[in-house]
Order: C-alpha cells, then structure tokens, then sequence
C-alpha cells in the first residue's frame, strides 16, 4: 500500500510564476532598444539552465544564481550586441526576483494548503526564493532552495534535503513542477509526481513539452486542476 502524501513540493520559476512575461515586460520599460526581448529571454533562460547544469556541485563553493544569471546576460548582450548600461543590467538581472504567479497559481495553493504542507523547492537563491514568495503573496509553508543544499536540481542531494527538513519519507511526499527532468529525478528518489502543462512558458511562440505521460502519478493543466484531483 503506498503512503498517504502528506506535502508537496513545487517548482518556482515557470511552474508556480511566469518567467517569461515578467522577464520580458521589465525589458522592455528598462530599455528602448529595438530588441525581440521575447527571443532574447528566452536565450537568456537556456543560458542559465546551461550554467547551473556546469556549476560545481560538491565542492562546498556557492556559486549564486543571480551571479549566475548577470554572467549569462552580460554573455549574451556582447554576442547580440545590445547596449545596457551596468545598472541596467543590475536592474534586469534582478527583475527575476519579483516573477509574477501564474493566473491559477495562488487560488491553487490556498486550495492545496488546507490539506497538506505546501512548500517551494527552487533552485534560486534564498533570498530571491523569499523575494518571489512575498511579490505574489506564494502561501508557502516553508521555502526550500538550491543555495540550502549546496547544489542544483536535478541533484538526489536537494530532494533529500527538502524530505528531511519536512520530516517525511519520499512516498509521502509530491514534486509538482513543470519541467519533466525534474520529477523525473524526484521519482527516482521515490517521491509522488505531479506534472503541470505551462504551455505559455516560454511565450506565446515558445514549445514547451507539455504532453501528459503515464510515468507521473498526476498530470495537471494548473493548480488549481492539480488540487481538484487531489481532492478526490
């Protein structure tokens, strides 16, 4: 018999806010430039997925998402030639602290939070974990991060860590999240998985994977889809 699930733990960036439209919207009051800022976030987003994916894992050295993210737009403004000033970039760099929630996300957690611990499992950086929680009032339970573990998802070393500091097993436990390699790495742990479609993720001409597969334990169109089947 497997175990009751007793929390649920999600994904931040692109599965609980939207990247995207948010990113995409601050560069376009900080700079005037004839940009397709939609492509360029977009680009700058694979960019960072690249560089965590590189980043050391045990080496007991930090390397912070935001530098992370600074490095990666810095990179990428030289290759397409895009002039910024330095506190314009500060500024940008630090937009993707302030992510708006998705339309569903809130109503979905209040609705989930009744019946278990709701907690984030991101890999930003504390502060900006908490940072996001409090612009879109995220009605989090406790906030978990990649900084607390010392390394990036989809490392076993974060999941684990998120377990213990809740004090469940694995099987008492969902990763919801919108991006496969993630629940992926979570069910090999053990844990329940939830998957949720965000097919504006990455724009309205973005192609994210969002086919429902039979290898998670839920597929949802939203939160508040995934509290409805949790429901019964």
């Amino acid at each position: 018999m497997r175990e009751k699930i007793k929390a649920l733990l999600f994904d931040v960036q692109g599965t609980a806010t939207d990247f995207h439209s948010t990113l995409c919207r601050e560069a376009r009051r900080i700079s005037d430039a004839d940009v397709d800022w939609s492509r360029f976030v977009n680009r700058w987003r694979t960019e960072y997925f690249a560089k965590t994916s590189e980043a050391q894992s045990h080496t007991g050295k930090w390397v912070t998402v935001h530098s992370i993210y600074r490095t990666a737009l810095i990179n990428l403004l030289e290759r397409e030639a895009i002039a910024l000033s330095d506190a314009e970039q500060e500024e940008l760099t630090t937009a993707w602290k302030f992510l708006d929630p998705w339309p569903d996300t809130v109503a979905g957690l209040i609705a989930l939070r009744q019946q278990y611990t709701i907690a984030a499992l991101s890999n930003a950086d504390v502060d900006a974990a908490v940072s996001i929680a409090r612009h879109g009032n995220l009605p989090w339970h406790a906030v978990f991060t990649a900084e607390m573990a010392g390394v990036f998802k989809p490392d076993p070393t974060i999941y684990a860590m998120a377990a213990r500091y809740l004090g469940y097993e694995p099987g008492e436990i969902m990763m919801v999240a919108s991006h496969k390699y993630d629940i992926r790495a979570a069910k090999a742990l053990g844990f329940r998985t939830a998957f949720v479609a965000r097919p504006l993720e990455f724009g309205t001409h973005g192609n994210p994977d969002v086919a429902f597969s039979d290898e998670f334990d839920l597929n949802a169109h939203d939160f508040l889809d995934l509290a409805a089947q949790l429901a019964h």
